[in-house]
């Protein structure tokens, strides 16, 4: 017979329970538990912080449009907006986004505003970084409500980047006989838009690009002759969580958020981008960074 010293029997004795398993007390659950939501939030704002911002995605998307002049049939646009440099973003990102850019082989190139997040001293370093900018049908923008803290010495250093800068007031494009215009407005919650300053004598039956930072702006569109409204501004809500989206966005944004839009009772399209940096807080979640790239077509009736 085994005694009680035996390794074997003292085995089984465990086994049937001679003594009872421990149990996690409350006060042990209770820090398991904070741990375990403490790790969670620090992952989340590690991608929300780190990761995401930093990844660029780029959309593609077709548009068909009827006042698309022939000529103007499969025409590239480079969208982007809201680069907030001297915010989390500086003259590297500035290279990385003109490399995707130009890559892309767009014919015209879209900046819908907020190029710093003050100072227009930011956009300083990156000037030579947006010189490398390429499309055959020009390199266009538009200010934001981040950029008037030194409105003239930005514009002038957009210039300098190579940027065309429309201040209520538009360029007319022309290709194999065939012409659009493109339109910019000054911005709505620091400027002075006027959009028919804007289009004073563009023909109302040309097809018409207008680039305006904020998307609600679109509201008042409808009553002229505009077929495609890009803008920004509202960084697609910058933190969006699931099932409920957007969590703010700011006075401009609120009708439209991000993508497209077909506004009720016009013809008039709006695309709105999310925009390549942060503001206010350097966080991004279920909202990257955006490049848009928008082909036009002609629709055929």
């Amino acid at each position: 017979m085994k005694n009680s010293s035996d390794p074997l029997l003292s085995s089984k004795n465990n086994q049937t329970g001679d003594e009872p398993p421990k149990t996690l007390t409350r006060r042990q659950f209770l820090k398991l538990g904070t741990s375990a939501l403490i790790g969670t939030a620090l992952v989340a704002g590690g991608y929300a912080s780190l990761y995401e911002p930093n990844t660029l995605e780029v959309v593609r998307m077709t548009l068909y449009q009827e006042r698309l002049p022939e000529a103007f049939d499969g025409t590239k646009i480079a969208h982007f907006s809201d680069f907030h440099l001297g915010f989390q973003t500086d003259a590297e990102d500035v290279r990385r986004i003109v490399s995707a850019i130009n890559w892309e082989r767009p014919d015209l190139v879209c900046f819908t505003g907020d190029m710093v997040d003050g100072s227009a001293d930011a956009l300083a370093g990156a000037v030579d970084s947006f010189a490398a900018l390429k499309a055959p049908l020009g390199v266009l923008s538009i200010l934001g409500n981040h950029d008037f803290d030194d409105v003239n010495r930005l514009v002038q250093l957009q210039q300098k980047a190579g940027f065309t800068v429309l201040r209520n007031e538009h360029v007319m494009l022309r290709r194999n006989g065939g012409s659009m215009a493109v339109a910019g407005l000054d911005d709505q919650l620091l400027g002075f838009p006027d959009l028919d300053k804007a289009l004073k004598g563009v023909p109302e039956n040309t097809y018409t690009l207008l680039m305006m930072h904020e998307p609600d702006y679109a509201d008042w569109v409808i009553r002229h002759h505009v077929d495609l409204q890009l803008s920004g501004h509202s960084h697609g809500g910058q933190v969006r969580l699931p099932w409920i989206g957007e969590v703010i966005t700011p006075p401009g944004s609120k009708n439209y958020i991000k993508g497209l839009y077909r506004i009720e009772g016009s013809r008039l399209l709006l695309y709105v981008n999310r925009g390549i940096g942060t503001t206010g807080l350097p966080f991004r979640f279920l909202c990257k960074p955006e490049l848009t790239m928008l082909t036009l077509r002609k629709k055929r009736i």
